[in-house]
């Protein structure tokens, strides 16, 4: 079956609707083109049609965009010489696109025949880049569409015309938000920001485009004519030339030169802002396969957005009945009690929030109300839905209440015992059935488990703060976890619109393992005489958030300072402790990190950040060799990727896919590379392993490489090669 369809009136309007098979949303494929291409031509050729409507089969949405399966497969499928290929296969689709708004003129602008898009609703990517080549753009009155380039977003750019049109609509100081930042705009937004041109009734969409399309209007585009000249100027311009030295310094000071796609975006509308649109098409094509080339782009595809909505589908869940949560009891209501109450509440989940004092209840079920007060402010939400998600929530110190729950979240205090003691009193009123997860991030979820009357019933759920901000949750299986207690955490955490990872129980589970030894490596290089601005600059230059030093600052030093004696307690011999004697002495000192205004870094009385502490090198001196760069981000980054092997290696994590997405989305591990996972299949294991080594050699055991690195790197082998998501699913 085909996803484009035509039919011409009586009025000689042809209307091609594009309804995909199978899937609630248009997405775009290969023969789509071919079967578009096919379409516009045989209406153009046709001399009983006066102009043509492309428009959607789907009754809320035009299209999401380009299959990113497809996109993310481009390279591989290009041919022996993927560079021509993917050239060749990009111009052709400008030829299509090109068509279309060309609409059959002569190359003197004579002829031709109008096209219009309706859309009716959301149009992304190919979903909008279409739209962007007709002669007019209607939009259905939908405030809920999203309109707008997000290729950015996912390692790439707008590469089928969308970047050269968007350009010349609004010239490059207008069109910088919506191609290097991906915003959505709804219709209304789209409309005044020059994006589209009418937004009309839903029921009178297409009626408004056939009365356009009759009226025999003009068709030639802007810079199709004699004379064009684009808004704010081209490069060349005074007022052009300033807006891309401003362009070119935004964008490297945001990207740090690690993201791909932006610079080779800027470059494409830099270098066609000063050659006709054809040409300037080709540039772009020529920009846009440069970045499918290179593995970042695939690698974000694949981690931010296939195996992303794979996890959130439910590719590890086990085959067990439907166990949406109906009523969830949260027992603490400080910050992350609050928070879980917030994202449940939210999702219609009715939610009973229980804290020793009544007080403390009450204020748990408060970070609601201010919640969303700051989103009635923003007119992101609405009174009435403030009141719907206060009413889901009772706040109480009677457990009694917790009568009829399905699933019991505990996020009291990080203590063995009064977890133990909570969980008690909590199956005296559900009863061993229930499913009951700990909230916790660094103790073992088996040992918890102790204290249930049903460790199969029993699981770890590891939420990240803020609760509201962060998208990842993990999930913790104890050695007696059944699958039941899985499943119901994966379908509560779709229900609350977060992204699952589940994993193991093993000390630290899969993202404190990685993220924690990431902090000491740099607290290390302090102690070694490193500059502090070296470390945390190296940080950032390799994708890092934040480097590891203000890492440190941000979640608090005493908290480092507790989790190292908890970790020495339980480890004993094993436990290296070579970051103790900095972290102690800062808590010593009252240097708590951001909370006390006062850590790494120096803060003002706003509690904003400023320079690095000047005290550390009092009693930390700067050595006078400096390493250079790259080890320092070597350093950096194999102390966490060393980790994910490991875990890989001890069973901890069951899917690499997990390991990749829990690690953007759980401590922001350099998202251009796609994950530690990724990133080790992009530089070769042969290479890692000898770097790694050499690491090892150089600054300790740490750094050796785990067998089955070893063990790839002699095979020559790949993670993503030897590990089939497919199969481990």
């Amino acid at each position: 079956m085909t996803d484009f369809t035509m039919k011409t009136d009586a009025d000689g309007v042809a209307t091609i609707t594009w309804d995909t098979v199978g899937k609630s949303m248009n997405v775009m494929n290969q023969q789509g083109f071919y079967d578009l291409d096919a379409l516009v031509d045989q209406a153009l050729a046709d001399d009983a049609v006066k102009g043509i409507i492309i428009t959607s089969g789907k009754p809320d949405s035009f299209a999401g965009g380009m299959d990113l399966n497809i996109i993310a497969k481009m390279k591989e499928s290009a041919g022996d010489n993927p560079a021509q290929g993917l050239m060749d296969g990009l111009m052709a689709t400008h030829a299509v696109l090109r068509k279309i708004e060309r609409g059959g003129m002569d190359d003197k602008n004579k002829g031709g025949k109008p096209i219009a898009c309706a859309m009716q609703g959301t149009g992304l990517g190919i979903g909008f880049e279409i739209p962007l080549a007709c002669h007019r753009i209607f939009v259905a009155d939908n405030p809920k569409a999203k309109i707008g380039l997000p290729e950015i977003m996912v390692g790439i750019f707008p590469g089928m015309g969308g970047t050269t049109r968007v350009t010349r609509m609004l010239g490059a100081m207008g069109a910088s938000p919506f191609l290097l930042e991906g915003k959505l705009s709804n219709p209304q937004k789209a409309k005044a920001a020059g994006l589209v041109h009418e937004v009309v009734p839903a029921d009178e969409l297409l009626s408004a485009a056939k009365e356009w399309v009759l009226s025999e209007p003009k068709i030639v585009k802007p810079w199709d004519e004699k004379g064009y000249k684009m808004p704010g100027g081209a490069p060349y311009h005074p007022a052009g030339f300033m807006t891309f030295v401003g362009a070119s310094a935004m964008v490297n000071g945001n990207t740090k030169g690690v993201y791909p796609a932006a610079k080779a975006l800027l470059s494409a509308v830099y270098e066609g802002a000063m050659v006709p649109f054809d040409t300037a098409l080709k540039i772009e094509a020529r920009w846009f396969t440069h970045v499918l080339l290179n593995p970042s782009s695939a690698n974000m595809i694949r981690t931010l957005f296939i195996n992303k909505e794979a996890l959130e589908k439910g590719a590890v869940r086990p085959d067990v009945p439907d166990e949406k949560v109906k009523k969830v009891g949260i027992i603490g209501a400080g910050m992350m009690g609050a928070g879980i109450a917030l994202v449940s509440a939210m999702a219609g989940i009715e939610v009973i929030l229980i804290d020793a004092k009544q007080e403390s209840a009450d204020k748990g079920k408060a970070y609601t109300a201010d919640y969303m007060d700051k989103g009635i402010a923003r007119k992101k939400a609405t009174p009435e839905k403030k009141e719907a998600a206060l009413a889901l929530i009772t706040a109480t110190t009677d457990y009694a209440a917790l009568k009829g729950c399905d699933l019991i979240v505990e996020a009291v205090f990080e203590d063995v015992g009064v977890k133990a003691e909570v969980t008690k009193k909590v199956q005296a009123v559900v009863g061993p059935d229930c499913i009951f997860a700990t909230n916790t991030s660094t103790l073992p979820i088996t040992e918890l488990a102790k204290a249930s009357e049903s460790a199969e019933n029993f699981i770890g759920i590891h939420f990240f703060s803020p609760v509201e901000k962060m998208m990842l949750v993990e999930i913790i299986k104890g050695k007696s976890t059944g699958d039941r207690a899985v499943a119901k955490a994966l379908d509560f955490t779709r229900q609350i619109r977060k992204t699952p990872i589940v994993v193991n129980d093993a000390r630290f589970f899969y993202a404190n393992r990685c993220i924690i030894p990431y902090i000491n490596e740099g607290i290390r290089m302090v102690k070694e005489g490193v500059k502090p601005a070296l470390i945390e600059n190296a940080a950032k230059l390799v994708g890092m958030p934040l480097g590891p030093l203000q890492l440190v600052d941000e979640t608090s030093i005493d908290l480092g300072v507790k989790i190292a004696k908890a970790t020495k307690a339980a480890m004993g011999d094993a436990y290296d402790d070579a970051v103790d004697e900095l972290l102690f002495w800062m808590a010593d000192e009252g240097r708590l990190g951001r909370k006390t205004n006062a850590g790494f870094y120096e803060y003002d009385d706003k509690g904003k950040r400023q320079l690095l502490w000047d005290g550390l090198a009092a009693k930390y001196p700067v050595a006078d060799d400096q390493p250079d760069l790259i080890e320092v981000q070597n350093r950096l980054l194999f102390a966490q990727v060393l980790e994910a092997v490991r875990a890989i290696e001890e069973d901890v994590l069951m899917d690499i896919r997990e390991g990749d997405v829990g690690a953007i989305l759980g401590w922001g591990f350099a998202p251009w590379s796609g994950g530690p996972l990724s990133w080790l299949d992009m530089v070769g294991t042969p290479w890692a392993a000898e770097t790694t080594n050499a690491l090892a050699d150089k600054y300790g055991e740490r750094f050796k490489a785990p067998d089955l690195l070893e063990d790839m790197a002699k095979k020559n082998q790949s993670f993503y090669g030897r590990f089939d998501p497919a199969k481990a699913a």
